[in-house]
């Protein structure tokens, strides 16, 4: 996963839809726009209102007739699990004549290369390895795929099987061709860049877009707004786009809370530069008199973040806490058995939800996509997620005195 590479290592584009009365006892949002989680097994993190990832992304690509974009940080398959059914169903995707187009990180396939040797194998299957070293000094980090240019899907989880079972992710659903539009520009550009993975070849293929002017609905007295955001600066097609600008805009227009959760947060760089604009983005909300809250993967603990983290929970109106999952009944699971959700949510009024982590190369080197929405009934929907772990059994006070262990979470020799 990220922490593996990166210690620090796209105003507004705007989409309507329609929301239902009620948010949580039923599919959450709108058809067209419906919040999707992931919760690991054996925990109490499930919605139930909100449908579970596998389902949704079963269900999106059984419907693909035409063709099927897929861009991932990396695939990891096993045999028994759930990952099995969806590249299973890329694969009768294939069969049914569906193009398939796939791109990955290239560090990423050297570690877990099986189940895209596997697709690479398949007719009507293509896959490109992109270099985001090479072409930007960071990674392919998004997590988003598209089907028929019409719907996407974008959110923390990665095609991996942990991601399905182990892990608390957070995404998102979109049913429209013109927001499908602006993940699939970036999609062809990707795709492009990794013919050659030349950087001299980007000024050449990185053609600036203007996209639409702003659509804004009301139904039934509620109105959504809807905001795509890429990342990184310098490799996106509408500047306004940035996720870094449009994240802090959430913040800076928060009036009462803030409630973010990252897997990582980090006010330093991988070179030791200071990286500070989240941090003074949150330190200018609590000045104002915004509560800010802050969950944090405990694999930050015992890491060069943690100072981060106490410096920033030193701060008056500002909280910050480790989530700690438990590990499975059934045994170890590594890379696992923890939040890897990304998102800000505001007033119970907008957030952003992405890819990317709080550190600075998911900006500035790392290739991310998200989104910011507008809509009071989602808003709250994301923050009920955020106030069922921040008041549940696996978070902990971060404290600026105590001496954190670190956590491992990699492969047990």
């Amino acid at each position: 996963m990220e922490s593996l590479f990166l210690r620090g290592v796209c105003p507004l584009l705007l989409f309507s839809f329609l929301l239902p009365a009620s948010l949580f006892g039923q599919q959450t949002g709108h058809p067209d726009f419906e919040l999707v989680e992931s919760t690991p097994v054996g925990t109490i993190l499930d919605n139930p209102g909100i449908r579970d990832a596998r389902e949704v992304w079963l269900e999106m690509i059984n419907k693909a007739r035409t063709r099927l974009d897929v861009e991932e940080f990396y695939i990891s398959n096993q045999a028994g699990e759930p990952m099995e059914d969806i590249v299973a169903a890329i694969e009768q995707a294939a069969d049914r004549g569906v193009l398939v187009r796939v791109i990955a990180e290239i560090k990423f396939y050297k570690t877990y290369p099986e189940t895209i040797d596997r697709l690479r194998k398949k007719t009507n299957i293509f896959v490109r390895l992109i270099d985001f070293g090479v072409l930007a000094g960071g990674i392919q980090h998004a997590k988003y795929f598209i089907v028929d240019g019409r719907s996407t899907y974008l959110g923390s989880q990665n095609f991996d099987w942990r991601s399905l079972k182990h892990i608390h992710e957070l995404g998102l659903r979109i049913e429209n061709p013109a927001a499908t539009r602006v993940y699939q520009d970036i999609f062809d550009l990707d795709w492009k860049l990794a013919e050659s993975n030349d950087r001299e070849a980007i000024a050449a293929l990185l053609r600036p877009v203007a996209y639409t002017v702003p659509l804004i609905s009301v139904s039934g007295g509620d109105t959504i707004v809807y905001t795509p955001t890429c990342s990184p600066a310098g490799l996106i097609l509408d500047s306004t786009l940035w996720d870094e600008p449009n994240m802090v805009r959430v913040i800076d227009n928060a009036r009462k809370s803030v409630s973010l959760q990252f897997l990582t947060y980090d006010t330093r760089s991988r070179g030791g530069a200071d990286y500070m604009v989240l941090d003074n983005a949150l330190r200018r909300a609590a000045a104002r008199g915004v509560r800010v809250r802050l969950i944090v993967a405990d694999w930050e603990k015992g890491t060069s973040s943690e100072a981060s983290l106490k410096d920033l929970a030193g701060v008056p109106n500002i909280e910050v806490k480790f989530s700690d999952i438990p590990e499975w009944s059934g045994g170890y699971v590594s890379f696992a058995r923890v939040e890897h959700l990304k998102y800000v949510v505001a007033d119970s009024s907008t957030f952003w939800l992405g890819t990317g982590n709080a550190e600075k190369s998911y900006f500035y080197a790392c290739r991310n996509v998200g989104v910011v929405v507008r809509n009071a009934q989602l808003a709250a929907a994301v923050r009920r997620i955020f106030f069922k772990s921040w008041d549940g059994p696996y978070t902990e006070k971060v404290e600026p005195d105590k001496t954190y262990p670190r956590r491992e979470h990699g492969e047990k020799q």
